[in-house]
């Protein structure tokens, strides 16, 4: 189902979440040398935009969902998700390779039952106006979170220093 209007928003940040989960899976396992870029990386995600999205959907999404008694039980597992996912961010900086593994594949499990079990749910039970006004909120919700995937980082520099290493490129 294509996503509407209202919820692209979300759609778009959990876009750039899934964009750094992919690239922490791709140059994992990550040497402890490379940790810190990660980490830094990792904690400015959340800062710039991971907690202004929670929020928003904690605030605003969450609350219209509930509207609708199937909903709740999601709602109420998404929140437990979000507790889990912020104590894992609060960690940022002491977490392990396997640790990062462990957030990533949590934040992209959350992200695909966000896109594939509420937001498809919200769009086939909410009314084009409810969904309308739920976007105007969200708007307002998301107006102080920049596009953190949108500048390179420590850990892009890393990356694609490794990539383009003599020993990758002979073994591709």
């Amino acid at each position: 189902m294509l996503r509407d209007k209202s919820l692209i928003p979300l759609s778009r940040q959990h876009q750039h979440a899934l964009a750094l989960c992919v690239r922490i899976e791709r140059a994992s396992p990550i040497a402890e040398a490379h940790l810190p870029a990660w980490r830094a990386e990792i904690a400015q995600h959340f800062e710039q935009e991971i907690r202004i999205h929670f929020a928003a959907e904690e605030f605003v999404v969450f609350p219209a969902a509930r509207g609708f008694a199937e909903l709740v039980p999601l709602v109420e597992e998404l929140i437990a998700e979000h507790a889990r996912l912020r104590e894992w961010f609060s960690r940022a900086e002491s977490l392990s390779s396997a640790d990062l593994s462990l957030l990533v594949h949590g934040l992209s499990e959350h992200i695909r039952k966000e896109e594939r079990q509420l937001f498809e749910r919200m769009q086939e039970v909410m009314s084009a106006e409810t969904l309308a006004a739920l976007g105007a909120q969200l708007e307002d919700a998301l107006r102080d979170a920049t596009r953190a995937c949108a500048v390179p980082t420590a850990a892009d520099k890393v990356q694609a220093k490794a990539d383009s290493s003599p020993a990758r490129a002979g073994s591709e």
